[in-house]
């Protein structure tokens, strides 16, 4: 629930429609995850499909109407209108790491990087980066001090209208093992290919 809640404040959305009733919403491109997600909500409301046109990917959507978790978002500190007022609801130790991953798989990314270092000759870098993006500053400001017993650095800036924590290569790697280190192919919830850039770089750069 800890994961689910994270991904949530990244891609899910509350509304009140017209009537009242009180609804939690879930749109995104990864139909597995949402099927996993569904199952631990215990839910059997129906995926639909959002096709938005041959040159965009389908987008899912699982919509539950409950009171009792709207209430309990509310009760969390989340917003109807939460975009850019994100707060980060008070996470146990033992649960932050799991949270971290589903922030991390709603509005996070990692990538490999490659670039040139004049002072070495030229030579060709390879670098990880990993990066969580929000329209609050405040809130990815509380991600990072949660995350100073894991990372020594993370760089907070405003870029595409939405300000971004990244971290590099060091770091990254410890963001890896945080958010990995309990999860497996079988009954983890997490998004495979983001997870696989991370195994690509340990495994094509981390060799003794």
């Amino acid at each position: 629930m800890a994961y689910v809640l994270g991904f949530f404040i990244a891609d899910g959305s509350m509304i009140i429609n017209s009537r009242g009733a009180r609804y939690i919403d879930f749109c995104i491109i990864d139909k597995d995850l949402l099927l996993r997600i569904r199952e631990v909500l215990g839910s059997n409301h129906k995926i639909s499909e959002i096709d938005k046109g041959k040159n965009c990917k389908m987008i899912y959507r699982l919509q539950i109407g409950s009171k009792e978790m709207f209430d309990d978002l509310l009760n969390l500190g989340l917003k109807t209108n939460k975009t850019g007022h994100e707060i980060l609801p008070n996470i146990s130790k033992i649960y932050f790491n799991d949270f971290i991953r589903g922030y991390f798989d709603g509005d996070g990314n990692v990538y490999i990087a490659e670039y040139k270092r004049k002072d070495r000759n030229n030579k060709f870098l390879i670098n990880l980066m990993t990066c969580f993006t929000c329209s609050s500053e405040d809130f990815l400001k509380s991600i990072k001090e949660r995350l100073n017993s894991i990372t020594r650095g993370g760089t907070l800036y405003y870029s595409g209208r939405a300000w971004r924590l990244c971290f590099s290569k060091n770091d990254s790697l410890q963001l890896y093992e945080f958010m990995y280190n309990k999860v497996n192919n079988i009954n983890g919830l997490f998004l495979k290919r983001k997870r696989n850039v991370f195994r690509k770089f340990i495994n094509n750069n981390m060799r003794v």
